[in-house]
């Protein structure tokens, strides 16, 4: 009978522990982010812009297209940011392009509650957006691979056209018939299938972005011409991580700020439909 106490007291001392690691849990991934912009041409306007400034301009953008983020994150929130760069200007043209996640802010997440904010910048007027996580809706796959030291399985999400996706590209198939030169060019929409990798190793249901809800953290995503790749993951860091929600703007929801840049940039197009990007001296 002493002993039979002795088991149960030490089975229920090193459940405690277990669980008090757990609800200390936390952990800091890295992850890199290339977009592949094929078949994507922007049209460089201004009088002193020759094709030298427009070649490093444009190569500038390419550059904007990888970036690396860290994400810091305890058992049911996490923190994802990119860590910001500066292109220096290239001798004879005085243009820089800072590279930021095009918001220039957080986004943080809260899969108990559902919950999504983030940080935006958009033409020096700071956002705090607020929605709700989106659903994947995931498919689980049979395929396993590693990614660095562990061992990820394969999931889908099937993303369907949407009505706005049609008009879009209607509108500019339009305009393009009508004669106006676009900005950028649309090619017609597809169904998307969006491929993420995650690991049971670390049972949580993080990932990168916007991407959650998978019986592990989400090491790849794979969506469109975007690949989100995990090269870095250090547990229980020695320093000390603390979630914070954002707090940087103007509070508005997710259609709101749609809504707001949708307007703004109808507002700098001129009557050709166009957005011009002048380059000076």
């Amino acid at each position: 009978m002493i002993k039979l106490l002795i088991r149960i007291t030490f089975i229920i001392l090193l459940f405690s522990v277990k669980l008090m690691n757990a609800q200390e849990f936390t952990g800091r991934a890295v992850y890199e982010s290339k977009t592949v912009m094929e078949g994507v041409t922007m049209k460089i306007n201004g009088k002193d812009a020759d094709e030298a400034q427009r070649k490093k301009f444009q190569e500038q953008m390419d550059k904007m297209n990888e970036k690396t983020f860290i994400m810091d994150f305890n058992k049911t929130e996490s923190i994802y940011e990119e860590q910001q760069k500066l292109e220096a200007p290239s001798s004879g043209s005085n243009f820089s392009v800072v590279s930021s996640s095009g918001d220039n802010g957080k986004m943080y997440k809260n899969i108990k509650d559902r919950l999504l904010i983030s940080e935006e910048d958009f033409f020096d007027k700071e956002f705090l957006v607020t929605d709700s996580l989106p659903d994947w809706n995931w498919k689980l796959q049979p395929e396993i691979k590693k990614i660095g030291d562990y061992t990820c399985h394969k999931a889908i999400s099937i993303i369907a056209v949407s009505e706005k996706d049609k008009a879009d590209y209607e509108k500019n198939k339009k305009e393009q018939a009508e004669g106006k030169t676009q900005l950028f060019t649309m090619d017609e929409p597809k169904e998307k299938v969006i491929t993420a990798w995650y690991t049971t190793d670390i049972p949580l249901s993080h990932g990168p972005d916007d991407y959650w809800g998978l019986p592990g953290l989400i090491l790849e995503v794979n969506a469109d011409k975007t690949t989100i790749l995990c090269s870095k993951i250090v547990i229980n860091p020695k320093d000390k991580i603390a979630i914070k929600l954002p707090n940087k703007g103007k509070k508005v929801t997710k259609a709101e700020y749609e809504s707001l840049t949708k307007k703004r940039l109808e507002q700098m197009k001129d009557s050709d439909g166009n957005i011009k990007i002048e380059i000076t001296r």
